[in-house]
């Protein structure tokens, strides 16, 4: 049994960072990261170069300039235009696709993706990737079927219509996505998140409703985890990491009306550790977390490692902030892998 692992530096491909106190509070979170796709969905959403711009330079003074990367994103609206996409490409590596009011401040979002076809068709002549919130929002359509339907309804035939865009199908949770992704084409890729790969509906229903666990797209059956797991693990090809770490401070997460989300990006890469682990694939953990996503985004791969080392068993603490503290999400078992960051560019072994 191993008490270390040392990996090339890794990347976050889906993370939600907030803006003010909440910012400030939940950034040193990631800051063992080297780079992380940044969501847009802030109130006002960022949907121009100049939001995209002011809303990066927050995030640097919020790291204090260290070695922690933003790769920024455009939140497209019905508004959005081809032109806006020309002014984007200047400061973003991706665009994010929320179907209206599938989520977190996903209120601005589109309504009509076919109608959004001219500004995909600039987004693939300039070379951005689309990120796709992958749920219909239809009431008739059961909340754990909204991520299959909506690979049928609107994804298939977004890409044949724009064919050449690269997307990526964010926060994966079903057999049915993992399956997509895989028939799908050197254009797509897919992210899994270490909060999908180790609770399921029970964790979230079963003897009581545990809002922590609560998440969209929401944690499905427990095939569709072990899935998650063996893709994973297994070193499927355009499948990588992206946290989906998504903090709300308690009072929200807590109320009648639950925010969805789970901040895990603290203790993600200890969660990832114990279950490759689990599995005897921790030879694998690297190209999940280091290497597939930079690869599909067209992005060099990172110098430095970064050690975990296996300690006692803890439990993850809250973070504080003015507006409440902000639990940091607690996997069903104890940790027992902390993070030690090196920033030179030695070599991975």
């Amino acid at each position: 049994m191993t008490d270390t692992i040392t990996l090339r530096r890794p990347d976050d491909w889906h993370l939600h960072l907030r803006d003010g106190v909440l910012l400030a509070a939940v950034a040193p979170g990631s800051a063992h990261f080297a780079r992380a796709i940044v969501m847009p969905n802030l109130v006002p959403p960022v949907v121009d170069a100049a939001m995209v711009r002011a809303y990066r330079e927050r995030i640097v003074a919020a790291t204090g300039g260290g070695s922690f990367e933003p790769l920024m994103t455009l939140y497209l609206t019905d508004g959005t235009s081809p032109d806006d996409i020309d002014d984007a490409a200047t400061v973003c590596t991706a665009a994010k696709l929320y179907p209206a009011h599938a989520t977190t401040n996903s209120a601005a979002g589109v309504t009509d993706v076919e109608a959004l076809t001219p500004v995909l068709e600039r987004m693939a002549e300039r070379g951005l990737v689309l990120c796709v919130h992958g749920e219909v929002t239809d009431a008739d359509v059961d909340v754990f079927d909204r991520e299959a339907v909506f690979l049928e309804r609107v994804l298939e035939p977004l890409r044949r219509r724009v064919p050449g865009l690269r997307v990526v199908l964010e926060h994966m949770s079903t057999r049915a996505a993992l399956a997509y992704v895989a028939d799908g084409g050197d254009d797509l890729a897919g992210t899994i998140t270490a909060h999908h790969l180790v609770i399921d509906r029970n964790d979230l229903l079963a003897g009581g409703i545990r809002p922590h666990n609560y998440c969209l797209p929401i944690v499905k059956r427990r095939a569709d985890r072990e899935a998650l797991v063996a893709a994973a693990t297994g070193g499927a090809p355009r499948v990588f990491f992206g946290s989906d770490s998504a903090p709300h401070t308690d009072p929200n997460k807590l109320g009648p009306c639950g925010a969805a989300g789970c901040f895990a990006a603290p203790v993600a890469l200890a969660i990832l550790a114990t279950v490759f682990e689990e599995v005897g694939a921790l030879d694998r953990l690297e190209a999940f977390v280091a290497e597939r996503g930079a690869d599909f985004y067209g992005l060099p791969r990172n110098d430095g490692v970064l050690r975990l080392a296996r300690c006692a068993p803890y439990a993850p603490a809250s973070v504080a902030t003015p507006d409440g503290p902000i639990a940091v999400f607690a996997p069903p078992f104890a940790l027992s892998w902390a993070v030690t960051v090196q920033e030179s560019a030695e070599a991975t072994p």
